[in-house]
């Protein structure tokens, strides 16, 4: 019995050695300067596809997570009232420019007035000078002429408000027509729709939002570090994310923000050690061109660790250091 108690003793001191030695492994890290880390989830860039103008949504042609392309279309908002403005428009245009014609006409008559009267005024001033005519007529003529030329520029001047009335009328179709073509919701970038917020039927004030989506290529981890730490970290410098549900594969990323100023760490933040009221929020950005080549993969939300190399002459220990494909993908974006 005795050497049963003693055998059990030794296997448990070797096994509390063995635990030992393996937590001192696995933490070391921790204590090595040329390390940092934090905890944090990813997330991505949000984007909302929201309608330009107060209108009706008539369609939404994608459900929540689904992957859409740029210039996918989206969703349409209904165009029936836009459709009458754009005809009504078009129609404007049409007695601008009917008014316009009959303003040149108006010009080419007021062209021919103002001469003859121009050649009665020249011949009465001569007439007058010999002596040959009365001065009431040589008045007469000149009031005449001058009034036959104001009539003239009032002419022309109708011509040139016809002109500004028509480029006017043609603005307001090209406004209503790119109205209409913005009811039409197209995706602006490659990503994921997040949220259909807006139903059919839905009517919404001008900007209001109909889907949520976010930036496949623009994914990173958002973590926070302590005053005598961020200050080590530089923009560029090498990251790594161990996601929760991936602890065996790091991601490579580059560290794309530092805080300049100080804040209070978020509640929803854990830290590996005891709460700070002041951190630095450090953001670690992956790489767009090794995003694209798995963005079925990319799942925003994510807990998991991030980690930033402070000393560039450091080298990744083993649970870090990129492995197989990812390996050589991210040699490739390297180059």
């Amino acid at each position: 019995m005795k050497k049963i108690i003693i055998t059990l003793v030794v296997i448990a001191v070797a096994g509390l050695s063995v635990y030992s030695i393996k937590s001192y492994m696995d933490n070391a890290i921790y204590r090595d300067p040329a390390f940092a880390s934090g905890n944090g989830r990813l997330e991505a860039t949000e984007v909302n596809i929201a309608a330009k103008n107060s209108e009706k949504v008539e369609k939404v042609l994608v459900d929540d997570g689904d992957y859409v392309k740029k210039g996918q279309l989206l969703a349409k908002m209904q165009t029936n009232v836009l459709e009458a403005q754009l005809a009504q428009a078009k129609a404007m245009v049409a007695v601008k420019k009917a008014e316009l014609a009959s303003a040149k006409a108006v010009v080419i008559q007021k062209t021919s007035n103002r001469e003859n009267a121009f050649r009665r005024f020249k011949r009465a001033e001569y007439l007058v000078s010999k002596n040959a005519t009365s001065q009431q007529t040589f008045d007469n003529d000149k009031a005449l002429f001058q009034a036959a030329d104001a009539e003239l520029a009032a002419a022309k001047a109708a011509v040139t408000q016809a002109e500004a009335q028509i480029k006017a009328a043609e603005a307001d179709v090209r406004r209503i027509a790119e109205d209409i073509r913005d009811c039409n919701l197209v995706s602006p970038i490659d990503g994921r729709i997040q949220y259909r917020v807006a139903e059919p039927g839905e009517v919404l004030e001008a900007g209001g939002c109909v889907l949520n989506m976010v930036d496949l290529t623009d994914v990173y981890m958002t973590f926070f570090l302590p005053e005598g730490v961020a200050g080590k970290v530089r923009i560029g410098a090498e990251a790594r994310i161990l996601l929760d549900a991936l602890p065996n594969i790091p991601i490579p990323a580059r560290i794309s923000f530092v805080a300049n100023v100080a804040q209070f760490t978020p509640k929803t933040v854990e830290t590996r050690i005891e709460r700070q009221k002041l951190m630095f929020r450090v953001k670690a950005k992956i790489d767009p061109e090794l995003l694209k080549k798995h963005l079925d993969l990319v799942k925003t939300g994510l807990p998991g660790v991030a980690w930033v190399k402070l000393d560039p002459k450091a080298s990744w220990p083993a649970f870090l250091t990129l492995k197989g494909a990812v390996a050589q993908e991210a040699g490739a974006v390297k180059k």
